[in-house]
């Protein structure tokens, strides 16, 4: 080889090794290609311009009319950026198009390979992909890419409830300067938020209800749901309801049988009462806050099961001693033998302070006259925080009752709530002991809410 052949040779394995370099580069730096610009970390008043940049990516150009035939066979390596197009038109040339490909799987200036490279080959395409300048703008980030960027590190939100059309957050001290960027990035990136709160610290200690502050959108809290096949309609300001329980509410309801009874001690809105009810069961439902007791009324009637919920605005305790107490001798005094064949449940979904009730059933049926009596089913709600959560929920449970529990109770972790901080649940039977026999019960205070309200 003559001393310029060799001069060349060594000229283009340098170009191919500086290419390869350059590419490799490249896809090691597309972690950080899909970035917002930095100008905007901690920002706090929205500006939606400041998110425009320009990337590089792979492209290639494609005849039009091979476009239909390659978009799936090439999806798994084509870019994927929300609000992005992956074919970009070409002015002035309607026989070819721009295809865009994933700066992660692609690398420019080389061919594509295997079945992916075969079939570009095939549809007349031998190019390597070149680099294409891609404008991006805020409607191309996700809330998380946004959200990043501005917040400063380590104190990036995007996690939310939906009820309806409101977004609700539990946003930290430290998070609170940006609450207002957050609220409205959350109702751009997510379709049907119309409304953004957070939930401040303040708990409403009769009803059991957060307040919450509107940090963007429209100042509406009356919304619509829908959960195991039912609709609720409800003031979320006003009652409580979480999104996340309504696998807990599944799943006790299929324990239901058709023509079981079910005392609802703690109803609010009705998301046990009402899915009880559509099984055809006899429900009495009962919420002290007289808001969620219009709205369980409502409820009834706007899933039709109005002629099989009973509804009452009392305390708790106040409903077990009285009117629970009544219909249990009720239905087992009856003659009717249709009224005596049933298994009956009490729910009781209060975890803050729902074990702090079970005393209403010690000895609420000392002295009754009872024949083949069965006691209700029990499905207590608590919190824990010990290392073992089953076994403080059954020693509070115990304690209260002043009895141990049947062996075949069951007790089932519903979720984690917080750090350290699990929500459960305590099924039984009660001891007919318990029932039966007034064990010298701590006396109550008659609540201050003595009005019986029902609808039949």
């Amino acid at each position: 080889m003559t001393l310029c052949g060799r001069f060349c040779c060594i000229v283009n394995r340098n170009r191919t090794f500086l290419q390869t370099t350059v590419s490799r580069f490249l896809l090691a730096m597309s972690e950080s290609l899909f970035t917002p610009p930095p100008g905007v970390r901690g920002m706090e008043v929205l500006d939606r311009q400041a998110f425009n940049l320009t990337v590089q990516v792979p492209a290639i150009k494609i005849p039009t009319k091979a476009i239909g035939g390659l978009l799936k066979p090439l999806k798994s390596i084509l870019l994927k950026r929300p609000n992005t197009k992956k074919v970009v038109d070409i002015p002035d040339d309607q026989q070819h198009k721009v295809l865009l490909f994933d700066p992660d799987k692609v690398e420019p200036e080389e061919n594509l390979t295997g079945e992916h490279g075969k079939l570009l080959q095939e549809n007349g395409v031998t190019a390597a992909p070149h680099l294409y300048d891609l404008q991006l703008g805020y409607e191309s980030w996700t809330a998380q890419e946004v959200l990043t960027a501005v917040l400063p590190e380590g104190e990036v939100t995007t996690a939310f409830s939906r009820v309806g059309h409101i977004a609700h957050l539990n946003l930290r001290d430290h998070q609170l300067p940006y609450k207002t960027l957050i609220g409205q990035v959350i109702m751009d990136k997510n379709q049907g938020i119309t409304s953004v709160v957070n939930k401040t610290n303040i708990i409403n200690n009769t009803f059991r209800f957060f307040s919450m502050e509107l940090i963007a959108g429209e100042d509406k809290t009356t919304v619509t749901v829908k959960e195991n096949h039912c609709s609720f309609e409800f003031d979320f300001a006003q009652v409580y309801w979480n999104p996340r329980l309504g696998t807990e509410h599944e799943r006790i309801t299929n324990k239901l049988r058709a023509r079981d009874v079910v005392y609802d001690v703690f109803a609010g809105v009705g998301p046990f009462s009402i899915p009880a009810a559509r099984k055809r069961c006899e429900i009495l439902a009962n919420d002290l806050n007289p808001e969620s007791y219009k709205w369980l009324v409502h409820n009834t009637k706007l899933n039709k099961v109005q002629d099989r919920v009973r509804t009452f605005n009392m305390d708790g305790r106040q409903f077990i001693q009285e009117v629970v107490k009544k219909d249990m001798i009720d239905r087992c005094q009856a003659e009717d033998a249709d009224l005596q064949d049933h298994t009956s449940h009490v729910i009781m979904n209060l975890p803050a302070m729902a074990v702090e009730f079970l005393d209403a059933f010690v000895g609420l049926l000392a002295g009754e006259t009872l024949q083949e009596y069965r006691p209700p089913m029990i499905h207590c709600h608590t919190f824990s925080k010990a290392d073992d959560p089953a076994a403080d929920a059954r020693h509070r449970v115990e304690e209260v009752l002043g009895a141990a529990l049947p062996k075949d109770h069951y007790i089932h972790r519903v979720r984690d709530v917080a750090p350290n901080k699990e929500m459960m649940c305590v099924s039984f039977q009660m001891p007919l002991d318990v029932l039966l026999t007034h064990q010298g019960g701590t006396d109550h205070a008659e609540p201050d809410r003595k009005k019986l309200k029902t609808e039949t």
